[in-house]
């Protein structure tokens, strides 16, 4: 099928009440395990590279690799930079071929945060580019959202403002999440998603969604969720298979026999989530 963008797969999660799972992939087994799940329950599927993914490897290298899988795919299959942090690195993505950009000015001030995002927008919807942007602070290990009663959540007012002036295509909010290890079960403010799906039109996006039970998903996609990241579960997932095969078999020297098993754990995690997000059979 080859590389499609994100807009028509999130805008039909939209009308449809479901969720597009969006994987981080850091290598070529992760992305092969992500779109054989996508292929075996007929989902829609987005692929993502973060910031720190590309300064291990170029865009053009994670980029070859996803549109060869996608070429031969039956699916929906879509490129997105995650949390883009810069112009420069999303017009890097954009030239490169991504189908699908995020940039990620929520540590700027409003005003920053909507200049930064609608020069994106403008460049990237010159060729039919969509953008995702963010609004509110999903924040990582360093942050300790978890309980606290300081947390920057999405304000609905504001979110509506940001969406009219920037054109932005999908819009991740700050509800409580935060990316990599939780220390506890995440508190959510899931009401906000209920009051922002209100006054914004666009999809709504999850960010830092390892480790959240799978209820509050559910319930998150139910309010409006129209697109849900994953990143951390799966690095779990392929470094648990490579240290299971080292563990056993310490000798092994081919990375294929490991590897292979990694790949393994991801499928199985990824399918999943496509089934808890109710895309299996929308492709």
């Amino acid at each position: 099928m080859g590389l499609v963008t994100t807009k028509e797969m999130l805008d039909k999660a939209q009308a449809g009440s479901y969720a597009v799972g969006a994987f981080n992939v850091e290598n070529m087994e992760m992305a092969q395990a992500v779109i054989s799940s996508a292929e075996e329950l007929s989902a829609p599927v987005i692929l993502q590279t973060t910031p720190s993914t590309l300064r291990y490897a170029p865009p053009s290298l994670y980029l070859a690799n996803v549109r060869a899988l996608a070429e031969e795919a039956r699916v929906p299959v879509a490129m997105h930079l995650d949390h883009g942090d810069s112009f420069a690195l999303a017009m890097r993505c954009f030239r490169a071929g991504y189908t699908s950009i995020m940039i990620d000015g929520s540590k700027k001030d409003f005003e920053e945060n909507i200049t930064l995002t609608k020069a994106v927008v403008d460049a990237c919807h010159s060729a039919g580019i969509p953008v995702e942007a963010e609004l509110g602070k999903v924040g990582g290990k360093e942050d300790d959202l978890i309980g606290g009663t300081d947390n920057p959540y999405t304000d609905p007012d504001q979110a509506a403002e940001f969406v009219a002036r920037t054109g932005v295509d999908f819009l991740a909010v700050a509800i409580g999440t935060a990316h990599g290890v939780y220390k506890g079960t995440p508190v959510l403010d899931k009401e906000r998603i209920t009051e922002i799906r209100k006054v914004v039109s666009v999809p709504l996006v999850l960010h830092g969604t390892s480790g959240v039970p799978d209820e509050d998903v559910i319930d998150c996609v139910k309010r409006g969720m129209c697109k849900v990241n994953y990143a951390t579960d799966l690095r779990f997932a392929f470094s648990n298979g490579i240290k299971e095969v080292l563990e056993e078999e310490p000798d092994t020297f081919d990375p294929k026999k490991y590897s292979s098993v990694g790949r393994d754990g991801v499928k199985e995690l990824v399918m999943n989530r496509i089934q808890m997000l109710g895309s299996a059979g929308k492709a």
